[in-house]
Order: structure tokens, then sequence, then C-alpha cells
């Protein structure tokens, strides 16, 4: 007879999503297992911005839109994670900066100046005297507004690594997609050269594979989208910074943070209009455009010598009328499977409690036993964009 290993839960997918969901529901006593065909971090994860924001950039055409309003919350969550207080204990993951920043290029609309004035966002962002700007914005040349978040800015590599180690021994790596078979109790899944497990439920936290685990599992809803992202990198004797450029759209016109690396240097990240707009772009168009829009906004700074690199990425969402960008986390329940798409770094507490309330809601209580022993090597630690083999020019 095979052998079979139960759970209550089996989770595929080492992304943040799926890593915190495992932590929160060994700590609520389920005994569960996570999967992942690749590394941990997956790859939306790793190659995030590690931006840890409660809305305020969603906000920028003077009205707290949908997406605003449903990560308010999740600023008090991160930071009480990040200092040992929190469902999770993130005391030891590095933190780039404990704020970020928001600039103008000019001087700002009455609407939105009152709009900033408000109370609503007087309590998110405070606006800085000229003399407190940190480089590059105390540069005489500089003519705009810097506002300061107190939000946080993540190592997304360490994080993921803090994550991994409070899971030890639970996360998993196995060579593909599953078979599955439905049985009285659960699913049962025969993985790849390992192991079958069978498992109450099945919880789907993989990003872009969740339309391959899905297909296995015989689903044809919910439906995924992908929007694509074209970002790009920059490394040279830069200041450290972390920043959103308030544009004309709900969307910042470019959004940068920086990492540090050795002798000195650090590597900007940059993102927003420029990363989505880039899409179609081949790498040189890219970063083409990417030395036009520092020109334009910060034509001071001084970057001849520095080099640039792209990373075309997908983000795998549910899918929505249009296309449009999701406003709020996704986390669906059917027939024993949880699909999940966060959409956001920041929203990783929150699939977490609602993939722990829909397993509730469908009567799974915690077996209150410890962790199951399965005979599969860890999955390693992904590895930062550009710290890859990337064509730097």
């Amino acid at each position: 007879m095979e052998e079979i290993t139960d759970l209550d839960i089996a989770i595929f997918g080492a992304g943040i999503a799926g890593l915190w969901t495992l932590a929160r529901l060994q700590q609520a006593g389920y005994r569960v297992a996570l999967f992942e065909r690749d590394a941990l971090g997956g790859i939306q994860s790793i190659a995030s911005q590690g931006i840890i924001h409660g809305g305020t950039k969603y906000a920028l055409t003077g009205r707290l839109t949908g997406s605003a309003m449903a990560i308010g919350e999740m600023p008090g969550i991160w930071r009480a994670a990040l200092a040992g207080d929190g469902e999770i204990d993130l005391r030891d993951v590095r933190i780039l900066s404990p704020h970020q920043y928001l600039w103008t290029t000019g001087s700002l609309s009455s609407g939105m100046a009152g709009f900033f004035a408000g109370k609503v966002m007087h309590s998110r962002m405070q606006p800085l005297e000229r003399g407190a700007y940190p480089p590059p914005f105390d540069d005489p040349a500089f003519r705009g507004q810097v506002y300061r978040l107190d939000e946080p800015v993540l190592d997304p590599r360490s994080l993921i690594q803090v994550l991994g180690e409070r899971c030890a021994g639970s996360c998993h790596r196995v060579a593909g997609i599953p078979d599955f078979a439905r049985d009285d109790d659960g699913w049962r899944c025969a993985l790849p050269a390992g192991p079958v497990v069978r498992a109450r439920h099945v919880v789907l936290a993989a990003g872009r594979g969740n339309a391959q685990l899905l297909a296995a599992l015989g689903h044809d809803t919910p439906r995924m989208q992908t929007r694509p992202l074209h970002m790009l990198m920059l490394r040279g004797a830069l200041p450290m910074l972390h920043a959103h450029c308030l544009g004309a759209s709900a969307n910042p016109r470019l959004t940068v943070t920086s990492y540090p690396l050795e002798h000195g240097q650090v590597v900007w990240y940059l993102g927003g209009q420029v990363a989505e707009e880039g899409s179609g772009r081949d790498r040189d168009a890219q970063i083409r455009a990417g030395r036009d829009e520092l020109a334009a906004l910060l034509p001071w700074l001084r970057n001849d010598d520095a080099q640039w690199a792209t990373l075309e990425i997908d983000r795998a969402e549910i899918a929505t009328p249009g296309g449009r960008r999701p406003d709020d986390a996704y986390v669906g329940s059917r027939d024993g499977v949880i699909t999940c798409w966060p959409t956001k770094l920041a929203f990783a507490p929150r699939v977490a409690r609602l993939v722990g309330d829909a397993i509730a809601a469908d009567g799974v209580a915690p077996a209150g036993r410890d962790g199951p022993a399965i005979d599969l090597p860890p999955p390693p630690l992904a590895s930062l964009p550009w710290d890859g083999e990337l064509a730097w020019s």
C-alpha cells in the first residue's frame, strides 16, 4: 500500500501570501505543509519593491479610492509584526526605511492641496519644511514639495528568509504540478517524484501558477488576469531614496525604492507609470524612457556613470471587468479549494486571515498535532532581481 501523509491544509506557492498563511495556520494548530516548485519568494514577491503602504499613493487624484480604503489598515498590522508584537514575529526583517516620501514637481492644484490638508490625509502624511528635505530633494534646483509617509519599506529577500525560518521544516520543494483527485474528506495530491498527501483543504497561493493548479484540480474558476510591468534598475553612486512622484493619474508617475550594494553603490528600483507603460517597449527603449523620466523629474541629479537594466514581470490577479487593477486582495473558496491573489505585498496578512476564515467556515477545526514529516528538500531562497544575470549597460 502507498504511504499517505494526512494534512489539514496543503498550501501551494511560497510567495509572501503562502508563507504568511502557513505561519498563521500553524500558530492556529492546523496540520499544514507548503509546496513550491522553484524558490521561497516565488516570482512576484521577491521582485516587489518592499513597500508596506496604506493606500495613500492611490489617493493622488484627490479622493480615497477603493484601493486606498482596502489597504488602509495594513501598515499597523505590519508595524506590530516588525516590532515582534504582531501575529507573526518579524522583528528580524531588515527595514530599508521606516518611511517613504511623496514629491511633486511643482505647486499642487488647489483641489489637491485642500485634500492633503484634510483630516483623512493629514493622519497619513506630513509636509516637510524645505530644510528637512532628504537627498536628492535638498538641491536648490528642486522646486516641488515633499511629504513624508510613515509607512516602511522592507528588504523583500530578508522578509522571505525570516518567514521561511519561522516555518522551517514545513516548506517543501516539488518537481511540478501534482496529480489531484477528490476523495470523501478532501483532496488527494500525488506530488511529482514525491509522496502522496491527503488534505482536507488545498490553498492556492502560487500567483501566476494558480492557473495551472486550478486546471489540474478540474476548476475553471476563478479566472486570473495578468498585467505586465517592465521595471527599471539603475545602479551607481546614488542616494538612498524611497519615494513616489505624484502624477496626473491615481498611480504614481514614478516610484523609486533603493537597495545598498557593496563599495558604496546603490540600486534604484523604478516602478510606477513608467513601468506600466513600458510593457510594450523592448529593453533599450525602456531604458531610454527611464533616462528621460529621471531627466524630467530630477534634472539636477547626475547619473551619467550609472548602469541600467530592466526586468519584465507579470502581476497575477483575479480577473476584473476591463482588466482594471483589483481594489483588494482576492480569496475565494470552492469545493475544498481556496484560491488567493494578494495583488500587493502589503495584503499578505489580510489574505492569511481570509483563508483562516474560509477554512473555519467550512468546519475544518485544527487537529492540534505536530507538523508532518515529508521527505522532500526545502526550496532555496530566491535572489533579488539585481542579483541575477542581467545585462547592465
